[in-house]
C-alpha cells in the first residue's frame, strides 16, 4: 500500500487528483499540498520518520508549473536526500518530459488526468517499491504504439514512423504528421522493431529503411534523407546500412 502526497497549486486539480488516488486500491493514504514549499516541509517530516514510520511518504505526484518553487526545483532538491520518495510528474505540458527523466521520475502524466493513465503511474510506482502489480500486463500491439497527448491516448501505426530520436530513457517518434514523445528507451525500440525494417544508424537515431529517400556520401561522411530531414550515419553503422539498402527491393 503506497502512501502518496499530491502537490498542485490549483485547488480543483488537487482535489481531482486526490479523489483518483484514493480510489486506487494500491494507495493506502493520499494527502495534498498546495505548493512546493508546503510539500517540502511534509517530505522532511516523512524523511525524519523513516521509511516505515507513521509520517512516511512513498511517492509524490507533482505538478510542474507552480508559483515560487516549481515542481522541477522540488524534484531536484529531493535527489539530494539519501532515501527520497518516488516522483510522478502530473502536468499540462509535455515539454518538460526529458528533464523529468533526468530527475529519475517514475512517470510523466499529462492533464487532464484520466483514471486509467493515473492507474498506470501508480502501478509503476508500486513495482518500483517492490509491490506486486494488481493490473495484468498485456503484450503490446505490435502494429501500433500508444502515445499520450493532452490526456488522450493515441495509437500510432508503426509503419507511419519514419525515424526515432533518443532522449535518454525517452524517445521521440517522427511521422509525416508530427512527432510524439514516449517513455521508452531507443535500445528497446531498436530490439522490438528490427524485424520491421528499423535500423540503428547512430547512437541517437533509429530509422525505418522504407522511409529513406537518399543515401548521401560527402567527404567521407554518410547521411540519409528521411522526409525532409538529413540524419548523420555513424561509421560503425554505415556498412550495414549500405548493405541493407542495396538489397532492398
Amino acid at each position: 500500500m503506497l502512501r502518496a502526497l499530491a502537490v498542485d497549486d490549483e485547488r480543483p486539480s488537487l482535489e481531482e487528483l486526490l479523489y483518483l488516488l484514493n480510489a486506487d486500491p494500491r494507495i493506502g493514504s493520499a494527502e495534498g499540498a498546495s505548493d512546493a514549499t508546503e510539500a517540502l516541509r511534509r517530505i522532511n517530516r516523512a524523511l525524519e520518520s523513516g521509511p516505515g514510520g507513521p509520517e512516511a511518504i512513498d511517492v509524490v505526484f507533482l505538478d510542474i508549473q507552480m508559483p515560487g518553487l516549481d515542481g522541477l526545483d522540488l524534484a531536484r532538491l529531493l535527489t539530494g536526500f539519501a532515501t527520497p520518495p518516488l516522483v510522478v510528474f502530473v502536468t499540462a505540458h509535455e515539454d518538460f518530459a526529458v528533464q523529468a527523466f533526468d530527475l529519475k521520475a517514475v512517470d510523466y502524466v499529462l492533464k487532464p488526468v484520466r483514471k486509467e493513465r493515473l492507474a498506470e503511474a501508480v502501478r509503476r510506482a508500486a513495482e518500483r517499491r517492490g509491490a506486486a502489480p494488481l493490473i495484468p500486463v498485456h503484450e503490446p500491439d505490435p502494429d501500433h504504439i500508444s502515445v499520450e497527448l493532452g490526456g488522450v491516448t493515441r495509437f500510432v501505426p508503426v509503419d507511419d514512423i519514419t525515424h526515432v530520436e533518443a532522449h535518454g530513457d525517452y524517445a521521440r517518434l517522427h511521422t509525416d504528421r508530427g512527432s510524439h514523445l514516449v517513455r521508452i528507451p531507443l535500445s528497446t525500440l531498436e530490439e522490438r522493431w528490427r524485424a520491421r525494417g528499423f535500423l540503428r544508424i547512430h547512437r541517437r537515431h533509429l530509422v525505418a529503411l522504407r522511409h529513406i529517400a537518399e543515401l548521401r556520401l560527402d567527404a567521407g561522411t554518410v547521411s540519409v534523407l528521411v522526409g525532409e530531414e538529413e540524419l548523420q550515419v555513424s561509421r560503425r553503422h554505415a556498412r550495414e546500412l549500405r548493405d541493407l539498402l542495396m538489397r532492398r527491393p
